[in-house]
Formats: C-alpha cells, structure tokens, sequence
C-alpha cells in the first residue's frame, strides 16, 4: 500500500482556491503584498500552486488564509515557517526547545 502524497502548501492553496471557487486570477488580486499594498501577481500564484515559490511574508500566509477562509497556523506549518507573533518574541534556546518537545509528545501519525 503506497502513502499518499503530503500536503504542499502550493496544493492547499489550490485546492481551496477551487473550493470557493475562485480563478487564479481573482485569487491573486485579492492578495495584498504588504510593501506596497498591490495585488500579487497571477503567474506569482500560479508558482505558489505549483510549489515552485513559497510565499516570502507571514503577511502573505495571513492573506492567504483570510481569504480562503483556511487556518493560518495551518499554512505557516505547510510553508515550514514560524508566525511573526511567534517568532518576534525573542524566545530563548531553552524555550524554543521545551515548546518542541511539549509539540512532539501528542502529535501522533
């Protein structure tokens, strides 16, 4: 018996792209980049869906999620990336190590 493939964020965010439904066209305007507040391209998007790009900003990630109506913590953990609120919070080495372990110890395949 074959595993199935895991979840890319690319593959996410087209699936719940499709979902609504949305084009990647209508997707990618709604998707602000927060440097200069303009829509993200379609063929950006389009990189994104086919796990060519990963989104470059927690911006994003919130973006993405708010408009898909998806869990942000979700894509965070499928685009391997900490959330700002997180990250920003100068842990020490001790905390990070204890917050991963208390992580390990539920999660369960």
């Amino acid at each position: 018996m074959t595993r199935p493939e895991p979840m890319t964020f690319g593959g996410y965010i087209a699936s719940a792209r499709k979902k609504i439904p949305l084009s990647q066209k209508q997707l990618a305007e709604r998707i602000m980049r927060e440097e200069d507040g303009e829509a993200i391209s379609p063929q950006y998007l389009n990189d994104i869906e086919r796990d060519r790009r990963s989104p470059t900003s927690d911006h994003l990630i919130q973006q993405f999620a708010k408009v898909l109506k998806i869990d942000a913590d979700y894509l965070h953990y499928l685009a391997g990336k900490l959330p700002d609120e997180i990250r920003n919070k100068h842990l020490s080495e001790d905390a990070v190590k204890a917050a991963f372990t208390a992580f390990r110890k539920p999660v369960k395949k």
